[in-house]
């Protein structure tokens, strides 16, 4: 027997239903990183400002959200340059920048709240300086040294006390099944 024809409805979005544009800003998608932490909130310290800054070194660039004059682009947050220009209220820095699978120098200014002195050369320092006098001492010893890094040895084996204290080993066995019927 056939089955009787049903009438075809197309659902359709009521007549008030669009959706949001999609937001290009230069602020776009920046609802945390452009925010500061917990009691955090207001102006910089003065310290900040007399930052001493020295063409070549190596700065973070930290976008500070409560001061909106001479900030960032949201890329360059948090990426570390090399400072280029130093003037009044600003510095220059040098960023590597991706773009379409090759990296562009990029350099930009920045006011002197959106940076950090970066501790990205702090471990190169100190080891240069650890070998520096290593090989002074060698050389007044007259031995060798070798400066170069190694990665960490494994831990030496050891054998591990029995928890019983005695030293004996006990023997943990299953007991015998035993048919309770």
């Amino acid at each position: 027997q056939a089955l009787p024809r049903t009438k075809r409805v197309q659902l359709s979005p009521p007549p008030h239903y669009t959706n949001m544009p999609h937001s290009f800003g230069v602020r776009a998608r920046t609802r945390h990183m452009f925010a500061k932490k917990f009691r955090q909130h207001g102006m910089p310290h003065l310290s900040q400002y007399m930052l001493p800054v020295k063409v070549g070194d190596y700065v973070d660039i930290f976008a500070n959200p409560s001061i909106h004059k001479g900030m960032p682009h949201k890329h360059y947050h948090g990426r570390t340059g090399i400072v280029f220009n130093v003037t009044k209220s600003s510095v220059g820095v040098r960023v590597n920048k991706y773009v379409n699978g090759r990296i562009l120098e990029k350099r930009i200014h920045v006011r002197i709240e959106h940076i950090r002195p970066s501790k990205c050369q702090k471990e190169i320092i100190s080891r240069v300086k650890a070998n520096e006098a290593a090989k002074k001492a060698a050389r007044e010893g007259g031995e060798q040294v070798d400066l170069k890094r190694h990665p960490n040895k494994p831990k030496e084996g050891y054998f591990l006390a029995a928890p019983g204290g005695d030293g004996t080993v006990t023997t943990i066995q299953p007991l015998p099944f035993s048919d309770l019927v």
